[in-house]
């Protein structure tokens, strides 16, 4: 069962959330290389911070999916190569 995204922190570099899926917590980090693909994708113009937050379902859905995946890191990285 998945829950409601956890708060997100912005840097310089991208932004820093937290997906559970189940029992387990990650913290994740997408580049703003990669917010600004999506973004570019979707005809979005803003900030990181607007693009994540127009795009956190999708974001945060494709972070849950790599935590079934047992895909490994701290934090969980999303770059642009993810979203191909």
């Amino acid at each position: 069962m998945a829950t409601s995204p956890l708060p997100a922190t912005v840097s310089s570099t991208g932004i820093t959330f937290t997906v559970q899926v189940d029992y387990i917590k990650r913290d994740c980090f997408i580049s703003n290389e990669a917010l600004q693909k999506l973004a570019d994708r979707k005809g979005f113009d803003g900030t990181p911070e607007a693009a994540f937050r127009a795009m956190e379902p999708a974001i945060t859905g494709v972070a849950r999916r790599m935590v079934h995946a047992r895909v490994g890191g701290t934090p969980l990285l999303l770059n642009p190569d993810t979203f191909h």
